[in-house]
């Protein structure tokens, strides 16, 4: 049986509780024993990304120490899993645990990479048809580039109708710290990126992190849309257990 630890994600562990659960259950279905670690934290992008590196660092260690058997660590979040895999390397780059952050970040899977990438997974569709449109967070996109993975186990579902979003490459506005730093700009971003999402003609929005769909999803609920917002492993469970949305 194959082993992988996994990392639940701030938002995984305050927001988006359900989420990390249905993570999990795609993990245990494929025969994959899961280890939980009670004592991990934030991955430290928020911190990373506003200019705080030695504090960054700190918490980075403590992760790689964490998480120290030679097992996969999965995230399902392209955006944290993007940090760990990448952005821990630039980070301590040069020091003396640039060869110890090497071997860990090389263990550091986007669950949707793992799951199709690694473990190959075969999904048969249950559900009633649907149409949904994608939202790639920039994260995943480019720095994890993990955004191909997602689409390839969406493509799976024979009654989900897969809709390309006008600049989908764009970023929605959330940003971590950059919603709270510049909230003006953050809702012109997201507000943009809705009327796309509206104009798709999709019935959902589907992403693979939790706050790109917070920031979207909640401000679609604020304006009143008639389109809802679902993480992409909320919807996967759903659409195998034949579950309505």
């Amino acid at each position: 049986m194959n082993k992988v630890y996994f990392f639940a994600t701030c938002l995984g562990n305050a927001v988006f509780t359900d989420t990390a659960l249905n993570a999990v259950k795609l993990l245990r279905r494929e025969g994959v024993e899961v280890i939980f670690k009670k004592d991990q934290t934030c991955c430290g992008q928020p911190s990373y990304n506003t200019g705080y590196f030695e504090d960054t660092k700190k918490i980075a260690l403590h992760n790689i120490n964490l998480f120290s058997e030679n097992y996969p660590v999965i995230v399902p979040s392209g955006s944290c899993a993007g940090m760990m895999k990448h952005d821990y390397v630039e980070l301590f780059k040069g020091t003396e645990y640039e060869g110890k952050v090497k071997e860990f970040s090389s263990r550091v899977y986007d669950l949707c990479e793992y799951l199709d990438k690694v473990l190959h997974v075969k999904y048969e569709d249950k559900g009633e048809k649907v149409k949904i449109t994608w939202h790639s967070n920039c994260h995943a996109l480019r720095v994890q580039k993990s955004i191909q993975n997602a689409k390839n186990l969406l493509a799976q579902f024979k009654n989900v109708e897969l809709i390309e979003l006008e600049r989908e490459e764009e970023c929605c506005g959330f940003g971590g710290t950059f919603a709270v730093k510049e909230p003006e700009i953050s809702n012109a971003m997201v507000q943009q990126k809705i009327k796309f999402i509206e104009e798709s003609g999709a019935d959902y929005i589907v992403s693979g992190d939790g706050g790109c769909l917070m920031n979207i999803a909640g401000t679609m609920e604020k304006n009143g849309s008639r389109v809802k917002g679902i993480h992409l492993y909320d919807f996967i469970i759903k659409r195998i257990e034949g579950a309505a949305l």
